[in-house]
């Protein structure tokens, strides 16, 4: 993959704890990308989805969103980034940005399964059933570290 062009999109339903955790495949492909934009979906939980309560789950967007925004100026710091806070279905905020940006590559962070999510249930069958990108998939614990 040249650096010229490539565009990467990244998914985060969990941020690393540090930069230095992510697998080299990962920070190799960050690093090589020369425009990336960052997703952070809001993940609430099935009440609060249901109730509308989703602020809680909207600020952990925030948070994560800030963390792995500066792992990716730091592993990718000629890259021209961009982030922001996405839909409170997963798939329908990779479906915007990809409508917005048109990636050349996804990235998906998730959060290991026993701390995923009702929305995370099957989300990659249908991302890949949706959509025709390439795409690199790793998991995180609940301390942010490849398990």
């Amino acid at each position: 993959m040249s650096s010229t062009g490539t565009r990467l999109l990244i998914v985060t339903g969990a941020a690393a704890a540090d930069a230095d955790e992510l697998p080299p495949l990962i920070k190799e492909l960050i690093g090589r990308a020369s425009e990336i934009l960052v997703i952070s979906p809001v993940l609430a939980g099935a009440l609060q989805w249901i109730v509308s309560d989703v602020d809680r789950a909207r600020t952990e967007a925030d948070e994560r969103l800030a963390t792995v925004f500066g792992h990716v100026e730091a592993l990718a710091p000629d890259a021209e980034t961009q982030a922001r806070v996405g839909d409170e279905t997963p798939l329908t905020a990779l479906a915007d940005a990809i409508r917005d940006f048109s990636p050349d590559h996804l990235l998906i962070a998730l959060r290991s399964s026993d701390h995923a999510a009702w929305q995370e249930r099957r989300l990659l069958d249908r991302v890949q059933e949706t959509f025709r990108i390439p795409m690199t998939v790793f998991e995180l614990d609940r301390e942010g570290r490849v398990p």
